[in-house]
């Protein structure tokens, strides 16, 4: 199963590659980034006693924390706005502990080396956490980056031309090394079919031409952790095996329909969807995913949308009754893959089955949303139960 991610994602991948429009100063600070990865490889390398870069480039990085009991992995993306927006940071673990770690990095938001300072205070905190000798390399993290001179001014636009073709090649050049395979590292694409790389083509597509025209929606944390979630479910068995299909209602990285298309096949809604397939060329059970600006830090709001049905924790409107779709029983760590095989999951093991000839019109957003604010009120009154493990 794909692993358990705590905190932020990324957004706007390599943007500064693909406009002129946003100008020499996202050049500079590629060009710093670039220095700042350089330091950092040469300070924590792949043998390194306590902390590791593992692999790095221009948008991502990924580390290793190494204590005598574990080795704990630590990712963080850069978007193309840095240093203006602070690197986004997650863990694979579900330690709240860990993630407390990560927030206290909020209070970091200046700096042309920010990424340096958030890996002084990561490494830090976690030595602190774990009982561990704060180790003598995380101060060479304060050393100075060497500086480069400009003479942009004197400059024709021939050679300006010539100057960022060569500054190009080397950053391809740059990221090319980087997205080696080696030691097992995958490139983000590899393992994800041609036809769902176009599709997250075009959403970067959509991002670059929003950010351009000043109207981004939704948030820079939300999108990034979005796009890795679609980018890893396209990269997923479960998904590649079609257990379920995930569609993008209006190309919309908020809005996903998703068709849950296999169920235990000795349950009596494996029978009913084969009967509905008879009867109106439908064999899936369709759901409707929709996030908010502050995901995942709240879950989404998920709900059935059709068939109608009874049982499985499906409430009135097609609202479902599950702690880990409220804030109470939500944690940021969850991927949405996790979330599709839990519904799919407790629908079987809730007996749900499929109305037929029910009216269909019963299942709405508004409705929904009603039953679904009604079950987190009560909840929060009575608290959930929890079925003994006899009982599924």
């Amino acid at each position: 199963p794909p692993p358990f991610f705590f905190f932020f994602f990324f957004c706007f991948l390599k943007f500064f590659r693909t406009s002129r429009a946003v100008g020499n100063g996202d050049k500079m600070s590629g060009s710093a980034l670039k220095q700042e990865l350089k330091l950092l490889e040469s300070i924590f390398h792949q043998r390194h006693e306590r902390f590791r870069i593992v692999s790095g480039s221009l948008d991502e990085i990924s580390c290793q924390f190494v204590t005598q009991e574990q080795v704990l992995v630590i990712h963080c993306n850069i978007t193309e706005s840095y240093p203006l927006v602070p690197p986004i940071w997650f863990v694979e673990s579900d330690d709240p502990s860990l993630a407390a770690v990560l927030e206290r990095l909020v209070d970091l938001k200046k700096g042309s080396t920010l990424l340096l300072q958030h890996l002084k205070r990561i490494i830090s905190d976690l030595c602190k956490l774990y009982n561990l000798p704060q180790h003598p390399d995380v101060e060479m993290l304060d050393q100075p980056l060497p500086t480069e001179q400009s003479t942009r001014d004197d400059v024709t636009s021939e050679e300006e031309d010539e100057e960022m073709a060569e500054d190009n090649e080397d950053l391809d050049h740059y990221e090319m090394k980087e997205e080696e395979p080696a030691e097992g590292k995958k490139s983000e694409d590899e393992g994800i079919g041609k036809e769902n790389l176009a599709i997250l083509e075009k959403i970067k597509k959509n991002q670059r031409q929003d950010y351009l025209n000043g109207a981004v929606s939704g948030s820079v944390q939300a999108t990034d952790r979005l796009m890795k979630e679609l980018r890893d479910i396209y990269r997923s068995e479960s998904f590649k095996a079609g257990n379920y299909a995930v569609e993008l209602v209006n190309d919309s990285l908020y809005d996903w329909n998703v068709k849950i298309l296999k169920v235990d096949q000795d349950s009596a809604l494996h029978n009913d969807l084969q009967i509905l397939k008879e009867k109106e060329g439908v064999d899936f059970i369709l759901l409707n995913f929709s996030f908010k600006d502050n995901f995942p830090f709240d879950p989404p709001f998920v709900r059935v949308v059709s068939p109608v049905l009874s049982g499985g924790y499906v409430l009135g409107g097609g609202a479902i009754c599950m702690e880990l779709l409220t804030k109470q029983g939500w944690s940021s760590a969850y991927s949405i893959e996790s979330v599709i095989m839990q519904i799919s999951a407790t629908l079987v093991k809730g007996k749900a089955r499929i109305q037929f000839g029910a009216n269909k019109s019963q299942y709405s957003l508004s409705r929904a949303q009603q039953s679904y604010k009604s079950l987190v009120q009560i909840h929060e009154k009575n608290g959930w139960y929890t079925p003994p493990k006899e009982d599924g």
